[in-house]
């Protein structure tokens, strides 16, 4: 169909707009026929993929307008939730900082600065600070500023690193002479991944393909020289991107190769500066591995190791080593056996100990483990580091340094901020360096914080984690905002926001649904949520919406959710489903366009992710994306209010997905609900980049979920 045929017609209908109540934008219906598997599909609004069209801007600008039009009562609430927010927030502030090679490095905030500041001092007594990075002067000029890279060579006098000024996430690589503070002439476009060699002069980096942003070749790059970098490695499958790193050790560069199903490593010593990646072992459908380097030797193996964390004795992984000298798969020695219920999630490599992140029951633990031991189940000489709150998030922080007597860890939970811990794997002392200041008078005690239990539709448990105001009430009265997502294996963190308080402190329980699709339980709960098993990410998260209406903690009228990306489909997929179950939707880069996404494989990511949602060129992944697929269900009844929020330059899920959505769901609602549609204009998938520009989108996100649930004040 020619879509010239009626570039002269309005793509906007403007028409009873008045200052007392504007009419919503309505988008031109221009048919285009899709026929595929013998089911045939017709698409109004397809020609707002066309980013390039003065139509197609017109019409988002429109889209804004009648946003703030309908906000703009709230604009007083909007003004007061941000100074409420970032009266909370220590706005010049210091993090921890982190040694490496001699070096303390660390970030500073600055009142009234957007961006942090990245210094360094030499780890003595008295040493002045080096300004490395300023992002408020490389921001100049820009709406968004994402930073990539931040790697530093082993001579100190190097740091590679790269940004990206659109929010497409395309990043520019540089390089600064920490000597001169000059930057290098020599810039390097859409990088993916840098690694150091020995020998301080030479790079590896992959890039992206420009049009699929898929991270698929390997260059090696020396300072100083001109012409074209050669070439190591190219990726033919398009399912797979690739990955370069150095070791902790610093002893291998690892490049790793991965899909959502398969991976292989290849490695090459530091020091062989010319030399070529070799395979430790080639890729089998289903199976993962990803290696850690250690020089050894170690009891039961003489000499360089790699590490391996691998699912090949379970959905769950397991650790095997190998001797760099014998790699192959036939010569892996198991020294972590796989346990069913214990997701092994990371393995990270020390001098003399390893440390292990683990999911069990839904919920993060480390482990450390003694490599000095001689137990064949190096688990005979672990011990956990434990936690005591019913829900919470704990993880590794920066631990760049190979032969250390502690792990420097972060933890929080919904009532505790997050908190940097130095923990001492001899004596399992932990001591706090630093917890997030929250200003204000916060009290945790006046918070309460539980871990309950939903049963799906197959006897499945899900896990719910929320946290409430000690005296809100629990008789069905009190609104309620329930966060999901379910996707990729991606467990959502239960971590502290300290924004969030704007609405405890009046009255709304927070909660989230662990659905299935995440990875809170293991590479299982993903499994149960994926491809042809989709529908329980749904139906998981309508049953948890229930039981918190039957637990009493809320009601349908007082019901708001929230979701993003991935768990943009989850709240398009649920409202479908269930529309009169929720009273108000919060829905941010919703992926609600899966079909017609997942039909367009020059897109950026689809064809790496028919691993996820299935190739739709097959008939059953068809038929299985159509049944859920958000755009495509809507049909005519009532709604909940809705936001959908999206950016110009969003390279995850295309600004069109919730353009279409919207401008589709405008002709089919039979309820007098808002349905608004807020794009940035300026940034891509995560919002602003500044954090005073990303505090006031949360603030329109809190005014409009407040009002809409009664709250105005």
């Amino acid at each position: 169909m020619n879509l010239d045929s009626e570039k002269t017609s309005p793509a906007v209908s403007d028409e009873n707009m008045t200052d007392a109540a504007p009419a919503p934008p309505l988008a031109r219906r221009e048919p285009v026929e899709h026929i595929l598997h013998g089911d045939r599909r017709i698409d109004h609004y397809d020609w707002l993929r066309h980013k390039e069209w003065p139509e197609v801007l017109a019409y988002l600008e429109a889209e804004n307008a009648y946003t703030d039009a309908l906000l703009k009562p709230t604009q007083n609430f909007q003004q007061k939730l941000y100074q409420e927010m970032l009266g909370r927030i220590q706005q010049t502030d210091l993090a921890v900082p982190y040694r490496l090679r001699g070096y303390l490095y660390f970030t500073k905030t600055v009142e009234g600065k957007q961006y942090p500041y990245h210094y360094r001092r030499r780890d003595a007594e008295g040493s002045p600070e080096e300004l490395l990075l300023d992002l408020n002067q490389l921001a100049e000029g820009h709406s968004f500023l994402g930073l990539g890279a931040f790697e530093v060579s082993d001579d100190n006098h190097w740091l590679a690193y790269s940004t990206d000024t659109t929010g497409f996430r395309q990043y520019t690589l540089c390089v600064k002479d920490l000597r001169t503070g000059e930057t290098l002439p020599e810039r390097i476009e859409r990088v993916t991944s840098v690694a150091w060699a020995a020998g301080n002069k030479t790079l590896f980096y992959t890039i992206e393909d420009e049009m699929t942003k898929r991270s698929y070749r390997l260059y090696r790059h020396v300072l100083g020289l001109t012409g074209p970098d050669p070439l190591l490695y190219g990726e033919s499958d398009e399912r797979f991107h690739v990955e370069v790193q150095r070791t902790r050790s610093d002893g291998y560069l690892l490049l790793t190769s991965a899909s959502h199903t398969t991976s292989e490593v290849r490695f090459l010593r530091a020091d062989d500066l010319l030399g070529k990646f070799q395979l430790i072992a080639p890729r089998e459908d289903n199976h993962e591995y990803y290696a850690d380097h250690h020089p050894g030797p170690l009891p039961g193996a003489s000499g360089g190791i790699f590490l391996m964390r691998t699912n090949s004795g379970g959905r769950t992984f397991r650790v095997v080593i190998a001797s760099v000298h014998q790699p192959g798969r036939e010569f892996w020695r198991e020294i972590v056996p796989n346990r069913p219920e214990v997701m092994l999630a990371s393995a990270e490599a020390f001098k003399n100990h390893l440390v292990l992140f683990e999911r069990d029951g839904g919920l993060p633990y480390l482990r450390i483990v003694d490599l000095a031991s001689k137990a064949e189940n190096a688990l005979a000489a672990s011990h956990r580091i434990e936690f005591l709150e019913p829900a919470y998030n704990a993880s590794l922080g920066e631990n760049p340094e190979f032969d250390v007597s502690h792990v420097r860890f972060q933890y929080e939970s919904l009532v505790t901020p997050r908190s940097v811990f130095d923990y001492d794997v001899y004596t399992r002392e932990r001591v706090l360096r630093k917890q997030q200041p929250v200003l204000g008078g916060y009290d945790a005690s006046q918070y309460v914080s539980e871990r309950l239990h939903a049963s799906a539709l197959d006897g499945t448990r899900v896990p719910i984690s929320l946290v409430y105001r000690r005296d809100t009430p629990r008789h069905g009265s009190s609104p309620l905002l329930l966060y999901g997502y379910g996707s990729y294996g991606i467990s959502v963190p239960v971590n502290f926001n300290s924004n969030r308080l704007s609405l405890l402190d009046r009255g709304v329980i927070y909660a989230i649904a662990h659905i299935r699709g995440g990875g809170e339980l293991g590479k299982p709960w993903h499994d149960a949520g994926r491809m042809q098993q989709k529908q329980n990410t749904f139906t998981d998260f309508i049953v948890a919406a229930e039981y918190l209406i039957a637990q009493r903690y809320t009601s349908p009228e007082k019901l708001a959710i929230q979701g993003g990306s991935a768990g943009g489909l989850l709240m398009g997929g649920v409202v479908n489903m269930r529309p009169e179950l929720f009273r108000v939707v919060l829905s941010q880069v919703p992926f609600v366009d899966v079909l017609n996404t997942m039909l367009d494989a020059s897109l950026p990511l689809t064809v790496g992710e028919y691993e996820e949602w299935g190739n739709p060129q097959i008939a059953e992944d068809y038929f299985t994306m159509k049944k859920y697929c958000p755009y495509t269900n809507l049909v005519r009844k009532a709604y909940p209010a809705m936001l959908l929020k999206t950016a110009l330059n969003d390279s995850q899920v295309m600004y069109w997905e919730p353009a279409k959505y919207v401008a589709k769901l405008r002709t089919l609602k039979t309820d007098p609900n808002p349905l608004l549609l807020k794009i940035n204009m300026g940034a891509g998938h995560g919002g602003a980049s500044g954090r005073y520009d990303h505090l006031r989108e949360i603030a329109l996100d809190y005014a409009f979920l407040l009002s809409e649930l009664g709250i105005r004040e």
